[in-house]
């Protein structure tokens, strides 16, 4: 799973708070206003920190950008505290011109929203902020300075340790991940206007959201082995939020990512114990291949075992350059997700032929392109025979496919309502 920035992490955020706005506000700390003295890496730090206890409790979720502001989104039960941390952060401030200039409301200093009455102007302005920091990227070009790449460390954060995924694993246990789970559609795309039909749901919790809510300061993925575990840790969590069939935001067909070693667990037996037999079709189990060729033989038992009980198998985390040693069909695999990238286009013809060919080889059908971020990576895979299509521009076609689909319903109670009205006044002129 990617890492993401932070002005991303805030737009992926609050989208998802779209069915969860009520009972939330959020603060807006214009930080990026005071005067450079004041708006040093350490001072951003400590006002962040004033946030940390109610993000450990699973109260808010705090946003440091790169331009310095600071965005907290918290319920409202914990108004007090988060009062009280602003009381902190102005004191650390006190001497800027900003406060003084700002008076005793405080609004040039940081601006109140309410979640759910002021959702549309909150999308707005996360979509603002992620496109500002595309542009700003796109602008420096492949030129990154040393000043730059000590920024990127810092951000990384601190280096994963044993006790440091003890803590993680311990606070796991009583972690309410629900909010965590995202889920994004797999849709074939069809026609001239790109209609997308979603086929199944991918569900997943974001390491970058576990990451910000638990350790904000720690780089869950730096260390590839204690990651290995965190992430056997998480399959079992997610198995129990699966195996709850009341929960309605995790219906329907879906794939859930999985460790091989988490397929012959007690957990997933007792998972499909709980699955409704004609349920398992509809089930795709997703492996990463580096887990797979780590220990062929467990993966060669296990899907026996999960194939035999009705589910299907997809391969994940294959790009351009690792699929030609990817042989679907020999592995047992329903499909797999292929990673897309502009340099399959852009990469010269030799390439994109290889990848082509590659692609019929292993059965456009049974491929899934993956992080689908522009027209042209659907445009590429539709050419080409991929019928499966997952990403940000696929989740676009899906909100602009609702869109329409609103506006017809709109015109049609338009239409019938000047029917009525119609029928209505012929009436009254025959009586």
């Amino acid at each position: 799973m990617q890492t993401q920035n932070q002005e991303n992490l805030f737009y992926d955020y609050i989208r998802r708070l779209e069915h969860h706005r009520q009972g939330r506000e959020m603060v807006h700390f214009h930080l990026s206003k005071l005067r450079p003295f004041n708006r040093r890496e350490h001072h951003i730090r400590v006002a962040a920190d004033a946030f940390e206890g109610m993000v450990k409790d699973l109260l808010g979720q705090i946003f440091v950008f790169k331009n310095a502001d600071i965005i907290f989104v918290f319920k409202t039960e914990a108004m007090g505290q988060v009062e009280q941390a602003i009381e902190k952060v102005k004191f650390l401030f006190g001497d800027d011109p900003l406060l003084e200039e700002s008076g005793p409301d405080g609004k040039d200093f940081n601006s109140w929203y309410d979640v759910e009455a002021d959702y549309e102007d909150i999308v707005a302005m996360a979509r603002d902020l992620v496109e500002k920091d595309k542009n700003a990227r796109a602008a420096m070009g492949g030129n990154v300075d040393i000043k730059t790449a000590l920024l990127a460390k810092q951000e990384a954060g601190e280096r994963m340790t044993p006790r440091i995924l003890d803590r993680v694993i311990e606070a796991l246990k009583a972690a309410d991940l629900t909010n965590m789970v995202r889920r994004q559609y797999v849709c074939s795309v069809e026609g001239p206007q790109l209609v997308p039909t979603a086929r199944f749901s991918e569900l997943f919790i974001s390491i970058s959201d576990l990451r910000e809510t638990l350790l904000p300061g720690v780089n869950l993925t730096s260390s590839p082995w204690l990651f290995q575990h965190l992430t056997e840790t998480l399959d079992r969590r997610v198995l129990s939020l699966l195996s709850k069939t009341e929960d309605r935001d995790i219906t329907g067909d879906i794939s859930i990512n999985l460790n091989v070693a988490t397929l012959l667990s007690t957990e997933f037996m007792r998972f499909d114990e709980n699955v409704i037999a004609a349920m398992r079709g509809n089930i795709v189990l997703e492996l990463q291949h580096l887990d797979i060729f780590s220990d062929l033989n467990a993966y060669l038992f296990a899907r026996e075992y999960v194939k035999e009980r009705g589910y299907h198998i997809c391969i994940d985390g294959v790009n351009y350059k690792t699929l030609p040693f990817i042989d679907r069909e020999r592995l047992g695999a329903d499909m797999i997700k292929l990673i897309w990238s502009p340099d399959i286009i852009h990469g010269g013809h030799d390439l994109s032929d290889k990848v082509i060919r590659q692609i019929m080889l292993t059965g456009a059908k049974q491929i899934i392109l993956s992080r689908c971020d522009s027209e042209e990576a659907v445009e590429f895979g539709r050419n080409n025979g991929i019928e499966l299509f997952q990403g940000r521009h696929v989740e676009a076609l899906i909100a602009e496919e609702a869109r329409r689909k609103n506006m017809r319903t709109l015109k049609k109670r338009a239409a019938a309502h000047d029917k009525m009205n119609l029928k209505k006044r012929s009436l009254s002129k025959r009586t």
